[in-house]
């Protein structure tokens, strides 16, 4: 099933409008690629230059009825002529589905495949387009996530814009100056949501441990965390005067952060994101290697 969207709304400048006026195709289907799509096409895009490769016909099918967009079963069949090309498959099925493909030179190539590297999307795809490589996450499945990029040194920006206005359609965006700090990126942001649900299901838990029934306790974590992250979105604040407004000496919120930080909640953290980002890192080499 594709995820139900909540595309963003805004219009894009008209710059952005003019680099969307090209044709995009697409390699692979799924919820990112879907999200992009949807709001490439909210903000103006006319589906008729996107064109999507996807082999599973049930899938193939909602997107035709749903954006009106171009559907090919093989990435070979949409390429030609694409001003951008979107990598929007899984890591291991990336050098495979590449292959095929014979893509204009000058083309600009997103991937968003995790943790597949410009060596190896070089080696694949030869030196005649321009590679981007981005980490976004799920919330750009509402419209709501954040991408962070990285261009090799000599990708012209007129190649970075435009990456980078597919990556607008579906939430915010921030450039990296190394490939390795996408590393990082996922530490912080792609693998970054699993981090909130768990912390969400903690205190829903929590909750009912103190008495409360499931479906209240599920409500005011759930909420809680929604609520908070608005705050945060506003951007008036930094997050930890936020945590200070709402910490009063000697109250209940400074009885449980005093806990919280006693049982090393910092250092947890670190030490959990270094797991993440070494991962990454981990998985780099071994679709490096896998290549071969």
């Amino acid at each position: 099933m594709i995820a139900a969207l909540r595309l963003p709304l805004t219009k894009l400048s008209p710059r952005m409008a003019f680099q969307i006026a090209q044709t995009l195709a697409f390699i692979g289907g799924g919820n990112m690629a879907t999200s992009l799509i949807g709001g490439l096409i909210a903000a103006g895009t006319d589906p008729q230059l996107v064109r999507v490769a996807e082999p599973d016909a049930a899938r193939a099918a909602a997107l035709r009825e749903r954006f009106g967009v171009s559907i090919a079963a093989a990435g070979a069949e949409i390429v030609a002529g694409a001003a951008a090309v979107v990598l929007a498959v899984k890591p291991q099925q990336l050098v495979q589905a590449v292959k095929p493909l014979r893509l204009d030179a000058g083309a600009t190539v997103l991937s968003i495949a995790a943790g597949v590297r410009v060596a190896t999307l070089r080696a694949a795809l030869g030196d005649g387009v321009h590679l981007v490589r981005s980490m976004p996450n799920t919330p750009a499945l509402y419209g709501c996530g954040i991408s962070g990029l990285y261009a090799p040194a000599g990708t012209p920006p007129s190649a970075r814009d435009l990456a980078q206005t597919i990556l607008d359609a579906a939430g915010q965006t921030c450039w990296v100056e190394q490939e390795s700090d996408l590393d990082a990126v996922t530490a912080v942001s792609g693998s970054g949501p699993a981090y909130f649900f768990l912390l969400v299901e903690a205190m829903r838990e929590a909750g009912e441990q103190l008495g409360l029934s499931p479906a209240v306790a599920a409500q005011l974590a759930a909420r809680t965390l929604v609520g908070a992250a608005k705050m945060v979105d506003a951007g008036d604040t930094d997050v930890a005067v936020l945590r200070e407004q709402v910490t009063s000496r000697g109250g209940t919120t400074e009885a449980a952060l005093r806990h919280l930080e006693s049982a090393g909640l910092r250092p947890m953290f670190a030490a959990a994101l270094a797991a993440a980002a070494r991962r990454s890192s981990q998985l780099g080499d071994e679709l490096a290697a896998a290549k071969t």
